[in-house]
């Protein structure tokens, strides 16, 4: 079935290649990628993308000696193939497998970890300038997607390039989409540069003849120089790059391997900075990915001949997006943010019925924070839906720009707490540790979807800063909830006796089997659903602390600053004198895996935590 596959198993042996075999290359690894990835689920559009890209960049540089540093990494899938890891592909995304990302500990070949968006370029500019500072001689070349161009920190790179001066390559693979579609006026520009064939022509042909022009003076030359250029601001938006120092080249076909590679032999002679401008297909080479790149960014295992099919599984993002119209069909003054994630934060439903009242910002979740605090300063009530991994990147903008003027902004975090097979740049893990400092902060937790409602509703309510921190996948309905909400008030689902347990979010779930475990030992545990990081439930607290001699917390966050530390700290001050035991995870980065393995490893499975409260309440 594969020719040459199998012979690639480092960048030398792709040099051996000509043309034609370098073609029918792409072809094998197209079909490996999709059938590859069918089984074990990953980033499959971007990846079929970049497989000219990948072939070129490495059959005319050197790596480990040159570094790549690809933006987010997800389409790195062919970089790993071509540097020895094809074998490795059955455990991609496998807890202790491949990871779906590049991984300086994985790889000789991998020169930068990464895993968010937007943070290529100034990694890249890192290594280069570390290059010049220690007089080494190598290439640095940084991939950046034109939907990671949006992010505010790739331009505060490309301004320090072009200041800098200093020898270094961004290639810009453009194909028309981040997970979804593009937006905004960086989009707009690319489009322009994309189509605009005439400026291609007529700055070739100027050059042609400025060339030939006898340099009989300082005028003359000086004259076609300017003439030159004016033609560029004329015909060409392209003059953004070059404005900031930083020589264009293109836009090239993402998909000739020949004009790549001559392309990459021009540029590693170049000196100075330089952006390749590539487009590409997401999706290139399988129709189903090719017709809906989006719905194929991040795929579960699949049948190859079926493609995807519609999952009829309730998520706690499609409640949160119907929820939403809902709301927003008795209030005008409700409005929904998404940096560049409508779909995976369940908005697009929204996006249709109400467009006006829609606004994605590309990926600049800092951006989005400030925005819906301007919104807010003038009486709109803005849902910013994003993440919980992305809203790290403004955490300065929810102190400064939202809770310390006390602004009505409610932040609806997704994919909260262990999210799998992405691993560590993906959890959810630090959100209730880093929203807990903020003052003016409302924090909740639902157990499962009625409640989820129940807070979206609550916080219509809510005239300052609200957070709303829910897990990724499949709701939970739990009937025997009291789904009467009170600000900072706990539900207490089980009484027991001796031993109290507060889970919050997901883990009330959990701790729910966890009962039904110690039930069968014997042991009656008084089960609370603690609904609210802050405020906490001072009153429930003043009445279990002079009843239980055990207080246990559960939590799928870091211990450190988190939901039991906020608890321990309260039940210290009011001078409980039993024993408090916070379950959690400890201080360290949680690898790519299965989500039940990887909470059974850490203690957070039903299992693990009724043998710890066994262990110790002795």
């Amino acid at each position: 079935m594969y020719k040459h596959l199998y012979n690639v198993n480092n960048p030398e042996n792709l040099k051996k290649m000509n043309i034609r075999q370098l073609n029918e290359l792409t072809n094998e690894i197209r079909k490996f990628l999709v059938k590859s990835v069918s089984k074990t689920g990953g980033h499959l559009a971007s990846n079929l993308g970049v497989v000219e890209l990948t072939l070129a960049f490495h059959y005319i540089f050197e790596t480990p000696k040159d570094k790549i540093v690809w933006d987010v990494g997800h389409q790195a899938y062919v970089h790993k193939m071509v540097t020895g890891r094809t074998s490795e592909f059955e455990t991609l995304r496998k807890f202790n497998g491949l990871s779906g990302f590049p991984k300086r500990n994985e790889s000789k070949h991998d020169a930068f970890d990464t895993g968010h968006s937007s943070t290529s370029i100034s990694a890249g500019l890192g290594l280069a300038m570390a290059r010049d500072i220690k007089k080494e001689d190598y290439e640095v070349v940084s991939v950046i997607g034109d939907g990671a161009l949006t992010g505010g920190m790739a331009f505060e790179a490309l301004n320090h390039l072009g200041h800098t001066q200093t020898n270094m390559t961004v290639i810009l693979n453009d194909n028309e989409m981040s997970i979804d579609k593009n937006v905004g006026s960086m989009s707009n520009y690319l489009l322009k540069l994309r189509t605009n064939k005439a400026y291609k022509k007529m700055k070739m042909e100027f050059e042609n003849i400025t060339n030939y022009i006898p340099r009989i003076g300082d005028t003359v030359y000086k004259t076609a120089d300017k003439i030159k250029d004016s033609l560029k601001y004329i015909v060409s938006p392209g003059a953004l790059f070059e404005e900031m120092g930083i020589k264009y080249f293109g836009p090239i076909d993402g998909h000739d391997i020949e004009e790549l590679i001559q392309t990459f032999k021009t540029i590693k002679k170049f000196n100075g900075p330089c952006i390749v401008h590539v487009i590409t297909k997401k999706g290139k080479g399988y129709k189903f990915a090719e017709n809906e790149p989006e719905k194929y960014h991040g795929v579960s295992p699949f049948d190859i001949k079926e493609g995807i099919q519609k999952s009829s599984k309730e998520t706690y993002s499609s409640v949160v997006g119907e929820k939403m119209i809902e709301m927003a069909s008795k209030d005008e003054k409700i409005v929904a943010i998404t940096a560049a994630m409508p779909s995976g934060t369940g908005l697009s439903k929204f996006q249709n019925i109400y467009p006006k009242r829609f606004f994605d910002v590309g990926i600049a979740e800092g951006h989005a924070v400030t925005f819906a605090s301007g919104l807010a300063a003038n009486g709109i009530k803005p849902y910013f839906a994003v993440y919980s991994t992305f809203l790290q990147r403004g955490y300065d903008q929810i102190i400064h720009d939202v809770a310390l003027s006390n602004l009505p902004v409610t932040l609806l975090l997704d994919r909260a707490g262990i999210v799998g097979s992405d691993g560590e740049t993906h959890h959810g893990v630090f959100d209730l540790s880093y929203l807990n400092s903020i003052p003016n902060l409302t924090v909740m937790a639902p157990m499962d979807k009625y409640e989820l409602e129940k807070m979206l509703e609550l916080s219509r309510m809510i005239n300052s800063p609200v957070a709303i921190r829910y897990p990724r996948g499949e709701v939970l309905k739990y009937d025997k909830n009291n789904y009467e909400l009170g600000i900072g008030k706990w539900d207490m689902l089980k009484k027991g006796n001796k031993v109290a347990v507060i889970g919050i979010g997901a883990m009330v779930k959990t701790c729910l089997k966890c009962s039904e475990i110690l039930n069968e030992r014997g042991i009656s545990i008084t089960l609370i659903n603690g609904r609210f990081l802050k405020p906490l439930d001072s009153t429930m607290l003043e009445d279990i602390h002079k009843e239980y001699d055990y207080i246990i917390t559960v939590e799928d966050n870091v211990l450190i600053g988190g939901f039991g530390s906020s608890i321990s700290c309260y039940l210290s001050k009011i001078g409980y004198k039993g024993k408090i035991i916070n379950i959690g995870f400890e201080d360290r980065f949680i690898e790519h895996g299965n989500v039940d393995v990887l909470y059974d490893k850490y203690g957070l499975s039903a299992s693990k935590i009724a043998q710890k409260i066994i262990e110790e309440t002795k």
